[in-house]
C-alpha cells in the first residue's frame, strides 16, 4: 500500500520553539501531534485506514518579539493598549457583560471581565488568562505587522506548495493565516480545508482586519479550496463566535467535544474522531 498524501497542519497560538531552526521546530511539532491524529482515527473507528503523515507549516518564529510569543504568564498588565483592545473584543464575544461605564472595548476592565468569565465557564482564571494574553499578543502582532504578515502567509503557502496536500488543517490563529495565505496564492489547490477552533469571525479584532477585506459582512472562500469544514468545541473560548459568526461559506460545521481542560489545543482537535472523519476520504 502506498503512503497516504501528507496533511499540512497550520499551528495556532503558543507554539514558539525557542532556539530551534524552523525546519527542526516544524518536525518536533509534527512528531508531538502525529500520535494524537492516530488516536483520532481510532476514535472514529478507522483503524483500517493508514494515518496520513503530518507536515507542520511553522511560522511562530516570525511572530516572536517581547510581546508576541513569550511565556504564557497570563499577566493582563503586560498587554499594550492595542493588545488590550483585542483581549476586550474577545471577552465581549465570549459573553462578558460590559459595565455601563465602559465606552467600548478599550475601556472594558479586563481583570474583572476575565474573572467573571472564568467563574461562569468553570475554568481557572490563570489558565484562561494565559490563553487570552497569548491570543491578544499574537493576533495583534500578525494583523499589525504588514511585512511579517506577508512572510508568514508565504511560509504557509510554501509548505502547501512543497507537500502538495489534499487536506490543510488550520488551528486557532493558524486558521486566519491559512485563510489569507490561500487567498494570496490562488494557484494553490486543496480538496479540503478544516478549520479547528477558529476565531476568523471574531468581531472587533479579526474579522474586519482580514485580507481580502470582507464584503457585505461576509468573507469569501479561498479560490483553490474545494470543500471547507469547520470544527469547534462549544467550550472553546477562542472559537468565537460559534460557526464563524455565519460569515463564511463553510460547507459543514461540527461541534467537536475535546474536553473542558483541553478546550483549545490542536492535539485535542486531532484526537477527535470528527477531525479524522472529515478528512479520511481525502487523506489517502
Amino acid at each position: 500500500m502506498t503512503d497516504p498524501t501528507p496533511v499540512v497542519a497550520v499551528h495556532g497560538i503558543g507554539n514558539l520553539q525557542p532556539g530551534r531552526a524552523p525546519a527542526e521546530a516544524a518536525a518536533l511539532l509534527a512528531a508531538q501531534w502525529q500520535p494524537r491524529l492516530a488516536a483520532g482515527y481510532a476514535a472514529a473507528g478507522l483503524p483500517h485506514l493508514p494515518v496520513p503523515r503530518l507536515e507542520v507549516a511553522y511560522y511562530a518564529h516570525l511572530l516572536a518579539e517581547p510581546q508576541a510569543q513569550g511565556a504564557w504568564d497570563g499577566d493582563l498588565d503586560e498587554l499594550t493598549g492595542h493588545q488590550s483592545v483585542v483581549a476586550a473584543a474577545w471577552l465581549l464575544a465570549a459573553g462578558v457583560p460590559a459595565p455601563a461605564e465602559a465606552q467600548g472595548p478599550a475601556t472594558l476592565p479586563l481583570r474583572q471581565a476575565l474573572g467573571w468569565l472564568a467563574a461562569r465557564r468553570g475554568v481557572a482564571a490563570d489558565t484562561l488568562g494565559r490563553v487570552v494574553v497569548a491570543l491578544a499578543r499574537e493576533v495583534y502582532v500578525y494583523l499589525s505587522r504588514a511585512e511579517r504578515r506577508r512572510r508568514i502567509r508565504d511560509t504557509v503557502a510554501e509548505a502547501v506548495r512543497t507537500h502538495r496536500p489534499r487536506v490543510v488543517l488550520a488551528h486557532s490563529l493558524g486558521s486566519v493565516v491559512a485563510y489569507e495565505a490561500l487567498h494570496a496564492h490562488p494557484d494553490l489547490e486543496v480538496d479540503l480545508l478544516v478549520t479547528l477552533g477558529s476565531p476568523l469571525g471574531l468581531p472587533g479584532a479579526v474579522f474586519e482586519a482580514l485580507e481580502p477585506e470582507p464584503r457585505d459582512g461576509r468573507g469569501a472562500r479561498p479560490p483553490g479550496v474545494a470543500r471547507w469544514v469547520n470544527l469547534a468545541d462549544p467550550g472553546d473560548l477562542v472559537a468565537l463566535p460559534p460557526r464563524l459568526g455565519g460569515r463564511f461559506p463553510v460547507d459543514r460545521h461540527e461541534e467537536a467535544y475535546i474536553g473542558r481542560m483541553d478546550f483549545h489545543t490542536l492535539g485535542g482537535y486531532l484526537g477527535s474522531g470528527l477531525t479524522a472523519t472529515a478528512m479520511a476520504a481525502y487523506a489517502t
